[in-house]
């Protein structure tokens, strides 16, 4: 009962990117491509959105999560390099497996078989990740 909201949470964002066909191969392709605005639109409004909240909550800052823990945004090292490289490798599995981790979720709830196979490389890659992060920059 306890995860239940974040579950609910997980399945709207799911619906939402199936139904705004943020996950659709396509309309990734037209993106990369430069053929539409729908994508970019899109992200557009995550950025907003997110920025938004994140100010808010760095001004009003007395929220808490579900179990009663304040939620603390800390402020970030400068350090632009590893938001660039980091940025660079996502994009890079972005644009060659054409899809976002987002939707991988709603993807394989939809029956897809390609987005299976991405969630066992984004599975993989998160543990190589893991193993690796003591020898990495932070």
């Amino acid at each position: 009962m306890k995860f239940l909201p974040y579950l609910l949470a997980g399945l709207a964002f799911g619906f939402v990117m199936i139904k705004s066909e943020a996950a659709s191969w396509y309309r990734i392709m037209e993106m990369f491509y430069f053929q539409s605005f729908h994508m970019y639109g899109i992200m557009m409004s995550a950025i907003a959105t997110g920025l938004s909240g994140v100010l808010l909550l760095k001004r009003y800052g007395r929220l808490l999560t579900l179990d009663g823990a304040a939620i603390v945004i800390p402020n970030k090292a400068p350090g632009w390099i590893n938001y660039v490289l980091g940025g660079f490798i996502f994009g890079l599995g972005w644009g060659v497996i054409g899809l976002c981790p987002g939707p991988i979720f709603a993807l394989v709830g939809m029956g897809s078989i390609g987005a299976l196979a991405a969630l066992g490389g984004a599975l993989v890659g998160t543990w190589l990740y893991g193993f690796v992060k003591k020898r990495l920059p932070h």
